[in-house]
């Protein structure tokens, strides 16, 4: 079907690769034992921390983000160690099956998909640990299958509490680059995370950022690897360089994205991204629908998932919004695959992008014959209006002043 017009991706990732990173990519390849590409590795790395908010190490794999998740596991764990982990929903479960493939044992917390992890239930089950069975604790920072996050801050200081010596592993897939991260100060050990979220680039990269305590593990631990192994990694690193060949490509769009985001400033990211979710959900709520998540502290800034009316196939919603205004909306995945659809707000998305999709996800409820309220379109509206004359306002007295 030929489609008109520019195509919207709302969905949670891959998000939309914004011009300046595009043309930074187009490049020639380059010699990567060159002297110039040294440069350019290095300048990748230093800013990759920056975003992490690390001063540690970050290792940069040409991979999916599931490659980073196994490279957190095989360089810290050894077969038989157990884990605790916690059902947020469906990439935490993914990472459950993944750890398992791996002889990992996994104590796994049962949860509803619809809030983040509760940092008194993991204080609980590790102060109940007196041996320290329990060799790390690994969350997902921003689920990207419900649109809920977990409070890491309070998961450490839970860890800390319990006084466990368990390592924190953090899954920042979606949330790195878009919500506020910060690997140091909550003393994360290994922080997973890839290019095609909040960096805002095609996929294949992967990144682990890992503290000391995370090295020292995999000095000892008996898990084989050798793709993935950070000491291998690390050698050439210290001179912006890779043991094999790297995305130099990627590279080129990731030095761009960490510049557009410094630009901005991490501060105003993460608060615009707060902004246009507070605005996605005014629109659901106006409409009568449903978010999934029902923790207020827990709202995503990244995406809105949102629960469709009972008899309205969420699949069979979001083909009628692609059918007819060549949008795509995130899919639900596994136990709510057809129940909820995605609205994802991330990376290059600004208030007129965000208004122009929910006006696609409006008429499409209309065309659907799902039943709403119309008008939420024009409540995000205003409520990104008086979040933006509040702005100008502020501007206006600090000028005047």
């Amino acid at each position: 079907m030929m489609r008109q017009g520019r195509h919207f991706l709302q969905i949670p990732g891959p998000s939309p690769v914004p011009d300046r990173v595009l043309r930074a990519m187009d490049m020639p390849v380059i010699d990567h034992r060159s002297p110039e590409f040294g440069e350019l590795g290095r300048t990748v790395l230093e800013g990759s921390r920056t975003i992490f908010q690390t001063a540690g190490s970050v290792i940069i794999f040409p991979s999916s983000g599931t490659g980073a998740w196994e490279a957190a596991i095989v360089n810290t764990l050894s077969p038989g160690d157990k884990v605790l982990m916690v059902e947020t929903g469906h990439f935490a479960t993914l990472w459950r099956q993944m750890a398992g493939r791996w002889g990992i044992e996994v104590d796994f917390m049962p949860g509803d998909w619809r809030r983040g992890v509760d940092p008194a239930a993991v204080e609980q089950r590790l102060t109940e640990d007196k041996a320290h069975q329990i060799k790390a604790v690994m969350v997902v920072h921003n689920e990207t299958s419900t649109g809920a996050t977990s409070r890491v801050g309070e998961v450490r200081a839970a860890i800390d509490h319990a006084g466990h010596p368990a390592l924190l592993m953090v899954d920042t897939i979606s949330s790195l680059g878009s919500v506020d991260y910060r690997h140091d100060e909550w003393k994360v050990d290994v922080s997973v995370s890839c290019s095609q979220k909040g960096f805002m680039l095609p996929p294949g990269l992967g990144f682990n950022a890992i503290s000391d305590k995370a090295r020292a593990a995999a000095k000892v631990n008996l898990m084989p690897r050798s793709y993935w192994d950070w000491e291998e990694m690390l050698k050439p690193n210290a001179n912006g360089f890779f043991p094999y060949t790297p995305a130099t490509n990627l590279l080129y769009g990731l030095r761009e994205a960490i510049a557009m985001l410094l630009e901005e400033g991490l501060d105003k990211v993460f608060a615009r991204h707060q902004r246009l979710a507070a605005a996605t959900r005014t629109a659901v709520e106006h409409w009568g629908l449903e978010v999934l998540c029902q923790e207020p502290r827990d709202y995503s800034p990244v995406l809105t998932a949102v629960l469709m009316p009972p008899g309205h196939d969420a699949d069979a919603f979001r083909k009628v919004v692609l059918d007819n205004f060549n949008m795509s909306l995130g899919s639900g995945l596994s136990k709510v695959a057809g129940k909820v659809f995605r609205i994802g707000h991330l990376g290059e998305c600004n208030d007129l992008t965000l208004l122009a999709a929910l006006t696609g996800v409006e008429m499409g409820l209309s065309v659907a014959g799902v039943p709403h309220r119309a008008g939420g379109v024009d409540a995000a509206m205003k409520f990104l209006e008086q979040r933006t004359a509040s702005n100008a306002g502020a501007h206006l007295k600090v000028v005047g002043s």
